[in-house]
């Protein structure tokens, strides 16, 4: 099985600009119920980051960080650790687990195209089971 057929497709992924300031970020998080948001690229040639939970505690509690001083850019990780809609998902669950990783971003000719998660794959065993 892809990567791609299990994977949430971009048009279902929440995507902030690098200057939103993590407010922002925050807001949409809340609005949406996830846990992460991607933040877009500067430019064709740049990396997609990501603002997940830890990197708000990091960044705000751990760091003493202003939230109101305080951008997307600032707190994402980036570059995000990426894999192509083409893999299989073993392979994308192996680098998640050696890599302690919960999300990979879909990315193919550095164009997003969905994020994976863990859930996405456990969801994918459990359906097994179940049938």
């Amino acid at each position: 099985m892809l990567v791609e057929s299990i994977m949430t497709p971009k048009e279902k992924l929440v995507i902030v600009s690098q200057m939103d300031g993590l407010k922002v970020a925050l807001q949409k998080m809340k609005e949406h119920g996830i846990k992460a948001v991607i933040v877009d690229k500067a430019s064709p040639s740049g990396a997609y980051g990501l603002v997940t939970f830890k990197n708000v505690l990091q960044s705000i509690v751990a760091e003493d960080g202003d939230i109101d001083l305080l951008n997307a850019y600032d707190v994402a990780k980036s570059p995000v650790v990426s894999v192509s809609g083409k893999m299989d998902i073993k392979y994308a669950a192996r680098m998640m687990v050696n890599n302690d990783i919960k999300r990979l971003l879909v990315i193919d000719n550095n164009e997003i195209e969905g994020i994976l998660t863990m859930s996405d794959i456990v969801g994918v065993l459990l359906d097994s089971i179940e049938n």
